[in-house]
C-alpha cells in the first residue's frame, strides 16, 4: 500500500506517517518547512522516518510540485499540510493561509482527479464551528468560523466535497479538536506551560483561564485518520475529540500535580478569534468509523511531560 503524507515533518503528519509505516505502508512525506516555529523542530520530528527505507521525503511546497507525477502510485493521501494558528491569522498573514490551506489543498484534489487515488483525508479543525453556544458541537451545525484560519479550513472541506461531488474523488474530512501530546507544536498551551512550569517561568493564559476544550491525545487522532483510511464510507465530516473536556484552569492544577510545582500564571485578555469553549459530539464518527477514544487527560499530559523533559535533558 503506497500513502501520501503532507505536512510529514509536523506534529500530527510525523506520527500519521511513522504509524503507517508500522502498518507496512510505503510513505512519501511532503512538507516545505514553513518558518511558524524553528525548523530544528521539525527536524527533529522527522528523526524517526529517515533512515526507513520506505519512507520518501520530499521538501517543496505543494504549490511547486509535480502532484500528478507524485500521486502516479499512491493509493491514500492524508492531507495534513497547513499554515497553522488561530491568533496569526488576521491581517496581511491571511495571503500566507490562503496559500497553505486552501490553494494547496485545491492544487491536490485536481492533481487526485487524474490519478487513482482511493482516498483522502483532510485534517481539518473544531476552528470551522466558531463561537457557539450549541453544545456538544455537531457535524450538522452550521459552521460560523471566527478567524481567518477557520474559514481556511472550512474551505478545505468545502473543496473537499465538492470534488467528491463532480469528480467522484472520495474524502474524509476529520475535525481535530485540541491534539495533545509528545511532538505537540510549541505555540500550543500544554507546551508552553509545561515549560514554564518545569523552568520556573510565568504562564501566560489568555483570558481567564475558564474557557473550555475537548482534549484529543496524539494516538487518538492517528487512529481516527487510519479508521477513516478503512471505512468504507466515501464522503464525509467527522468530529474527533478525546471526550476530555476540562477548562484551563484545570488542566493546570493537572499538569502541577504531574510535576511536582506550581505554576506562575498571568491573565491577559483574550485574542480575537479564539473561541470560548468546544465540545465535540463523536457519536457520528463512533457509528461510521468506529472511534474511540482511548487516552485520558492526566495520561496524555504525563506523556508529554515525560516527553518534554527528555526533550529539554537532551538539548
Amino acid at each position: 500500500m503506497n500513502s501520501l503524507v503532507t505536512g510529514c515533518a509536523g506534529f500530527i503528519g510525523s506520527w500519521l506517517a511513522e504509524r503507517l509505516l508500522e502498518l507496512g505502508h510505503r510513505v512519501v512525506g511532503i512538507d516545505c518547512f514553513l518558518d511558524y516555529y524553528p525548523m530544528k523542530i521539525k527536524e527533529r520530528n522527522l528523526n524517526g522516518l529517515r533512515n526507513n527505507k520506505n519512507f520518501h521525503f520530499i521538501p517543496y511546497s505543494l504549490l511547486n510540485l509535480d502532484l500528478v507525477e507524485i500521486l502516479k502510485d499512491v493509493n491514500y493521501v492524508f492531507h495534513q499540510a497547513a499554515q497553522a494558528g488561530v491568533r496569526h491569522s488576521w491581517g496581511r498573514n491571511f495571503e500566507v493561509y490562503t496559500d497553505n490551506n486552501v490553494l494547496a489543498t485545491q492544487r491536490l484534489l485536481e492533481a487526485c482527479r487524474k490519478s487513482d487515488v482511493r482516498k483522502v483525508i483532510y485534517a481539518s479543525s473544531s476552528s470551522v464551528y466558531g463561537d457557539t453556544d450549541s453544545l456538544p458541537m455537531k457535524e450538522s451545525d452550521l459552521p460560523r468560523p471566527v478567524s481567518p484560519y477557520g474559514v481556511s479550513k472550512l474551505a478545505g472541506e468545502h473543496l473537499c466535497h465538492l470534488y467528491y461531488k463532480n469528480y467522484g474523488i472520495n474524502s474524509i474530512s476529520l475535525r481535530y479538536f485540541t491534539i495533545y501530546g509528545p511532538r505537540q507544536r510549541p505555540d500550543m498551551a500544554f507546551n508552553r506551560f509545561i515549560d514554564a512550569i518545569l523552568n520556573g517561568r510565568e504562564i501566560v493564559v489568555y483570558g481567564n483561564g475558564d474557557q473550555t476544550r475537548d482534549f484529543t491525545y496524539i494516538s487518538d487522532a492517528i487512529e481516527a485518520n487510519i479508521l477513516a483510511m478503512r471505512s468504507k464510507k466515501k464522503e464525509g465530516v467527522y468530529n474527533i475529540a478525546g471526550g476530555s473536556r476540562t477548562t484551563l484552569n484545570a488542566s493546570i492544577r493537572v499538569l502541577e500535580e504531574i510535576i511536582g510545582r506550581k505554576a506562575i500564571i498571568r491573565n491577559i485578555e483574550a485574542q480575537k478569534g479564539d473561541v470560548k469553549h468546544t465540545y465535540a459530539d463523536t457519536r457520528r464518527a463512533t457509528k461510521d468509523l468506529g472511534y474511540k477514544p482511548r487516552i485520558s487527560l492526566r495520561k496524555g499530559l504525563e506523556k508529554e511531560v515525560e516527553w518534554l523533559e527528555r526533550i529539554t535533558a537532551i538539548l
